[in-house]
């Protein structure tokens, strides 16, 4: 016999939309239930930006002095290094606010700070290793989910007035609704992997590009996160160039990088992530809603994809909370309303998402056979800014005009329709745990 039991707001998945929306909606007195599949939140690989927009929400839920205490680096400025030389495209400095950076802080710690200020609200439950594997429903209209325990392998069933997916671009809950994306086509995919650190290394973030080649490289203390672009679909080629060839590679594109390149022991070491660009024209069904990559899978150009999501979960829990607090059922003209209001900022940035994969990348990315990248200019992590004749139109009119850089800076690190905390949610700075 299933065990059965009841919430009144079920949020499927423990990322960072999850457990924001559960931490409102428990604020303001609901009822509410997160499954995460896993044990804890430590997957390597995952989006480690948290943007100013956030940090300010942060702040307005009494968790900025907590969060300060992370380890985490502080990126200011946004820089790539050109073979012509080194070009700023973003200065955060110019932001309006307190928060005039952008905060590189491993993803799991964020979720285990969000995870512990939700757990100390009385209406609040994690369960964590419950992985959803079908919907529930009472006639047309969903009712909740059906899990499995993934410790015992045993079934249960959890009935909620609300479902809410939050579970990623893979939503297993979106499959089970029979709903499907529209996908844009995409022309990169990434590969991430690990490099060694040093203390005489620049902190923050690094950025590369040589003709179609392009690396970010993340601070995270004692290593670097490192993405490298790859042309769509040619994962099976580059490995069958084998490690050497790889190395090679990112020697000729890294040169300062090379005396640490032993710390890639095999391919295995190396991990593909499938780039995906997709949007759902629907995100709801009576009783469910989607949001974050579950609605709108983003790519990685501009590290947007995490705050995108905490801000659809903050609309979400303002529109949806009151209604659920008074405990009657969710109108789809209510989850509408979400959808409304997220929509268009989500489709904005996918659009300008877009136009940087056909102008940055030429619809290319490394291939196998391209030629390791590597000039005099690329030698060293920092370099003499590139010549103003020697770079493109808009490049050059973010060199004139210093001011022009704040304008990047604004529609990555806050984008184009960031969200507040509701009143009921707000807390003075809470004490710091031990």
């Amino acid at each position: 016999m299933l065990n059965v039991a009841r919430t009144t707001c079920l949020v499927v998945g423990g990322g960072p939309a999850g457990l924001v929306l559960g931490l409102l909606m428990a604020r303001a007195g609901v009822e509410v239930t997160v499954l995460e599949k896993h044990a804890d939140f430590l997957r390597d690989f995952r989006g480690d930006t948290v943007h100013a927009s956030t940090l300010t929400l942060l702040d307005e839920l009494g968790l900025g002095e907590r969060f300060a205490t992370l380890p985490h680096r502080r990126l200011d400025r946004a820089q790539v290094q050109l073979d012509e030389g080194l070009v700023t495209v973003a200065d955060l400095s110019r932001l309006p606010g307190t928060h005039k950076h952008i905060a590189l802080v491993p993803q799991w710690d964020f979720l285990d700070l969000v995870a512990d200020a939700a757990e100390e609200e009385p209406t609040f439950t994690l369960r964590r290793n419950a992985e959803a594997i079908g919907l529930l429903h009472d006639g047309d209209r969903v009712a909740g989910v059906r899990y499995r325990d993934r410790t015992d392998g045993s079934e249960h069933e959890i009935r909620a007035s609300l479902t809410v997916a939050c579970d990623g671009r893979g939503s297993a809950v979106r499959a089970a609704a029979g709903l499907v994306p529209r996908s844009f086509g995409v022309p990169i995919d990434v590969w991430w992997f690990r490099l060694p650190r040093r203390e005489t290394d620049p902190a923050g973030g690094v950025g590369r590009i040589s003709g179609s080649q392009l690396a970010v490289l993340i601070d995270r203390g004692d290593y670097w996160q490192c993405a490298f672009l790859i042309r769509k679909g040619a994962d099976a080629e580059m490995r069958a160039a084998g490690l050497e060839r790889f190395r090679e590679r990112i020697a000729g594109l890294l040169p300062w990088m090379a005396d640490r390149l032993d710390a890639l022991t095999s391919l295995d070491d190396v991990k593909l992530l499938d780039v995906k660009l997709n949007r759902l024209r629907t995100w709801h069904r009576d009783g469910l809603l989607l949001i974050g990559d579950a609605a709108h899978a983003m790519s990685p150009v501009g590290g947007v994809g995490i705050n995108l999501a905490i801000a659809d979960a903050v609309a979400a829990a303002r529109l949806l909370a009151p209604a659920l607090r008074a405990g009657g059922i969710v109108p789809r003209s209510l989850l509408w309303q979400v959808q409304r209001r997220r929509w268009w900022p989500t489709a904005l940035i996918q659009a300008g998402q877009r136009i940087a994969h056909r102008v940055a990348f030429g619809g290319r990315g490394a291939t196998a056979s391209t030629p390791a990248a590597g000039t005099a200019a690329a030698g060293a992590v920092t370099g003499e800014p590139a010549p103003v004749e020697a770079l493109p139109v808009p490049l050059r009119l973010l060199r004139r005009f210093p001011v022009l850089q704040g304008v990047p800076a604004r529609l990555v690190a806050i984008g184009p329709l960031p969200e507040h905390a509701p009143t009921w949610a707000r807390r003075a700075p809470l004490p710091v745990r031990g």
